[in-house]
């Protein structure tokens, strides 16, 4: 196997996915979209846009995934009394219980992911990845002031 960073968090990423892939149907959700149920779980009714920012994702697909969530029953919107700027995204009951459900297979996948990993190397393996992504994200803003 290649050892390069890049090809060691492609595969890394691609094997958590086809874990937790078969769990979607059993929560009767769709691709990108538990992340999001997680979020209003943990944050409470928020604006789509403060779904993209936080996911670096497009908000026309945060709407697309929230228009589903909502088909399904996931999700209602709600108008922003303090804003007429749009509405807010809420958990509904069904949707509570969807990220319960996610919350457990996600606590098995890493399990397994970290099997003979010490608390200390769980932590620093933590902290390498948080490390990771802020290098990544402040190359990323220092390019959008050379441009």
């Amino acid at each position: 196997m290649e050892r390069t960073f890049h090809m060691l968090l492609y595969r890394a990423f691609h094997a958590q996915r086809n874990y937790l892939r078969p769990c979607f149907g059993r929560v009767g959700l769709g691709a990108g979209q538990p992340k999001l149920l997680v979020y209003l779980n943990s944050h409470g009714p928020c604006r789509q846009k403060e779904l993209a920012d936080y996911f670096e994702i497009d908000p026309a697909a945060v709407s697309r995934m929230i228009d589903a969530l909502e088909r399904g029953g996931f999700v209602v919107r709600r108008r922003d009394e303090s804003s007429r700027r749009g509405d807010l995204a809420e958990l509904t009951e069904k949707g509570r219980q969807a990220v319960q459900a996610w919350t457990e297979f996600c606590a098995q996948e890493e399990e397994q992911m970290l099997q003979g990993f010490t608390l200390e190397e769980r932590q620093q393996f933590a902290d390498f990845l948080v490390r990771a992504y802020r290098n990544l994200r402040e190359g990323k803003e220092e390019e959008r002031w050379e441009s």
